[in-house]
């Protein structure tokens, strides 16, 4: 087995699990990773002193692969509050969660988020939906978000003031048309784990797993024209020969033949600002309701010490799209923060933006699982990605695995 020349292409969270599995069966395989670091889409830089996620994501301590790739407790782990404060108007206010504790819906009752019956039918779905596997939450049928919160009985009120603008820094798109079955599988995660983040970023996630691995050759900087058959020609001209091959990006890229087959991703920009001091004070999420640019908010540094070493709080700043040159939507982003805040814009320090192109797959057909089959595309080339389930950081690790079983069971002897 160590003889058979394995290439994985990509070295997110996919890549690097299904290289991880392949190791546990013996193999020794190859990562070809077109830039110069590991974590597609999940990155943390430093700069002048904070740390930038690139986009604002969290990691949610229920998903079920966690544990077979992370030690959570080593990534010392930050969790948000449960729940948002919501600025609305010239108003603020905090939706608790009576998803983990029913007694809050007593202070919620008062809330303008949303009716007393929209409290309790929260609770109520929470307890509905921890009893149902996340299987079967994908078997489901399938409605747009929206339309499942409606036929629910929830209020336009919750809807407007928290159900949309939550969901939308999760789904990254303005009318919860995503399917009810993603939305089911994230309320069920947020009622029974919490949003949190590594201390010191995002990027501690690919770099605990890549630290697993103890066979792997990686080789950065080095991105794929396309794949043909059993042989992988690289941009450089190189051609190489191999006898499987895990595309753990989006196959369209490298193989010609599925151009056309995928629709555009999911997009988000991302902007950092440092402020004197935080304006929210907690580590809970900002939602703004209604049309704004900004979708969501929050000082990173509220959640972990780490995000910021020089005594200046960090905003990330979440938006959804935009057609305004970066310096325009700057000037723009401060205006708003001004208007929920009262600290005049002057005071908001731009320090970095990123434009995340591929935030999420952008998919119909939503699934939890997949048999091995289904990710083999000929004897030699498989796929790996959250694109083949759902987009989530839980979806990208089982994809890897799965992937990596395919392999291995190729190699099993048939009677």
């Amino acid at each position: 087995m160590e003889k058979e020349k394995i290439y994985i292409i990509g070295a997110g969270l996919a890549g690097l699990v299904a290289a991880l599995e392949l190791e546990k069966a013996g193999f020794s395989p190859v990562i070809l990773e077109s830039s110069n670091r590991i974590g597609g889409r999940i990155k943390t830089d430093e700069v002048d002193g904070f740390l930038l996620d690139h986009g604002f994501q969290v990691l949610n301590t229920a998903y079920p692969e966690l544990k077979r790739y992370l030690d959570l407790s080593a990534l010392q782990l930050k969790a948000f509050l449960p729940g948002a404060v919501v600025f609305d108007k010239n108003e603020l206010y905090i939706i608790s969660d009576p998803m983990r504790d029913p007694f809050q819906l007593v202070g919620m009752a008062f809330s303008k988020v949303g009716t007393l019956r929209d409290k309790l039918r929260l609770f109520t779905l929470a307890r509905e939906l921890k009893k149902k596997t996340n299987e079967e939450i994908f078997d489901d049928l399938s409605l747009p978000t929206h339309q499942y919160l409606k036929n629910y009985g929830f209020s336009d009120q919750i809807i407007h003031n928290f159900f949309k603008p939550f969901f939308r820094g999760i789904f990254l798109e303005k009318h919860l048309n995503t399917s009810s079955r993603m939305f089911e599988f994230v309320f069920k995660m947020f009622s029974i784990g919490h949003a949190a983040v590594p201390e010191k970023g995002m990027g501690e996630i690919p770099a605990m797993i890549r630290r697993q691995l103890s066979k792997t050759q990686l080789y950065f900087n080095t991105p794929v024209n396309q794949v043909k058959g059993k042989t992988i020609h690289l941009e450089n001209g190189d051609v190489l020969e191999a006898d499987r091959i895990v595309i753990a990006v989006q196959p369209d890229r490298v193989m010609r033949q599925l151009q056309g087959q995928f629709s555009a991703p999911q997009q988000v920009i991302n902007l950092y600002f440092s402020l004197q001091k935080s304006f929210i004070g907690k580590p809970m999420i900002g939602l703004l309701t209604g049309n704004h640019l900004i979708n969501n908010i929050a000082f990173m540094d509220d959640v972990s010490k780490s995000y910021s070493k020089n005594g200046r709080a960090l905003l990330s700043v979440s938006i959804l799209s935009s057609e305004l040159e970066e310096a325009d939507l700057i000037k723009a982003v401060k205006s708003e923060l001004e208007w929920i805040s009262g600290v005049s814009a002057e005071y908001f320090q731009f320090v970095k933006a990123f434009c995340v192109s591929h935030a999420l797959p952008f998919l119909e057909d939503l699934k939890y699982s997949i048999p091995m089959t289904e990710c083999k595309i000929t004897d030699h080339v498989y796929l790996a990605g959250d694109y083949l389930l759902n987009g989530s950081i839980n979806a990208a690790m089982t994809s890897g695995r799965i992937a990596a079983e395919a392999i291995v069971h190729s190699y099993m002897p048939t009677h």
